[in-house]
């Protein structure tokens, strides 16, 4: 039953591949903070948005469903960045509505344990607007799942960049240039 889930959800990424998701939050707006348990290289820990925006910038990216094919390839292309992003100052942080087991597993495959990726629960994905909206052709899909947004959020807690769509391959390449912009304006 997991597996037709996560087929679904799969599914339903491929579907909306070609059209925009819609963040509710616009540049300039106040991330809300949040914490929740996340992983890095497998082992479970505490993320906290305010803790991590003590040390730069952060990107959050919201991605629907750990080791789907989109959600695997941009947490591959993430990982291969990695040096890009602490060199420009930033934290990366991936967050799915998945339990935090799977996002070990995630964290340690897909992620390369090269940075942390958190539980996003309904308050998380209410307060950054990004559920993903009932599909009523795929009546199995799991609900809570979320949109691929990716936020970067500067060290004072507002956003400085959005991109939301839900296919992923601009994700990484426009959030390491808002990054990299932030530094440069320094």
């Amino acid at each position: 039953m997991k597996s037709l889930h996560l087929a679904a959800a799969a599914a339903a990424a491929l579907a909306l591949a070609s059209s925009p998701a819609n963040a509710a939050l616009a540049v300039g707006a106040k991330a809300p903070d949040f914490a929740t348990r996340g992983a890095l290289a497998g082992k479970v820990i505490p993320i906290r948005l305010s803790t991590e925006l003590k040390k730069g910038p952060v990107v959050l990216y919201f991605f629907p469903a750990a080791f789907t094919k989109g959600c695997s390839a941009e947490a591959r292309e993430f990982a291969e960045h990695i040096d890009e992003f602490k060199k420009a100052g930033a934290e990366v942080i991936g967050m799915s509505a998945d339990p935090v087991a799977k996002l070990a597993d995630f964290s340690k495959q897909d992620c390369a344990n090269k940075f942390a990726v958190a539980s996003a629960g309904p308050s998380v994905v209410s307060g950054y607007d990004v559920a993903l909206p009932p599909m009523p052709n795929m009546p199995n899909m799991p609900a809570g799942l979320t949109n691929r947004t990716s936020y970067v959020i500067a060290p004072s807690g507002r956003i400085a960049y959005v991109h939301s769509e839900m296919n992923y391959v601009d994700h990484v390449k426009n959030t390491l240039a808002a990054v990299q912009a932030m530094k440069s304006a320094k």
